[in-house]
């Protein structure tokens, strides 16, 4: 509803949920004041119980970041980003989001841009570049997208 989906529903069932964050071309029905340079979108269906009974909750999609500087690696608890309490409105603690002595798992989401037919590029390698590109590739034949 608030993006064009241009890849088959079983593509999406096999990223979604988890670590992947799938960049595709915003609808109009999409808030204009979210992402408002920009005619994509990323959507991301994490597979973590709390933020997905949260979701389920709204009567909307849920514009979030992460909880670290950009270009820090993700944190995976609330206490690691202590220092940006003053700065938020409300702090939620779920649990943890990850494994917190997993290096793999601070590297945050892969994200992919799907916006082309047949095509992706990777934006951001993450923690599931690998077998998301193996389910591009191999079980969907996208191919990468030249820059």
């Amino acid at each position: 509803r608030y993006c064009r989906v241009n890849v088959p529903d079983e593509l999406l069932r096999d990223l979604l949920p988890g670590p992947v964050t799938l960049v595709l071309e915003r609808s109009e029905e999409l808030n204009k004041d979210l992402n408002p340079f920009t005619s994509l979108v990323g959507v991301r269906i994490p597979n973590h119980p709390f933020i997905r009974e949260l979701a389920r909750a709204c009567s909307g999609p849920l514009a979030l970041t992460s909880a670290n500087i950009s270009c820090q690696p993700s944190t995976l608890t609330v206490s690691e980003f202590q220092d940006l309490w003053p700065q938020l409105s409300l702090i939620i603690d779920g649990g943890p989001i990850g494994d917190v002595q997993s290096p793999e798992c601070r590297l945050g989401s892969t994200v992919v841009d799907l916006s082309v037919p047949g095509k992706f590029t990777i934006i951001r390698p993450g923690c599931a570049l690998t077998s998301t590109v193996e389910i591009l590739r191999q079980k969907y034949g996208l191919i990468p997208q030249s820059s």
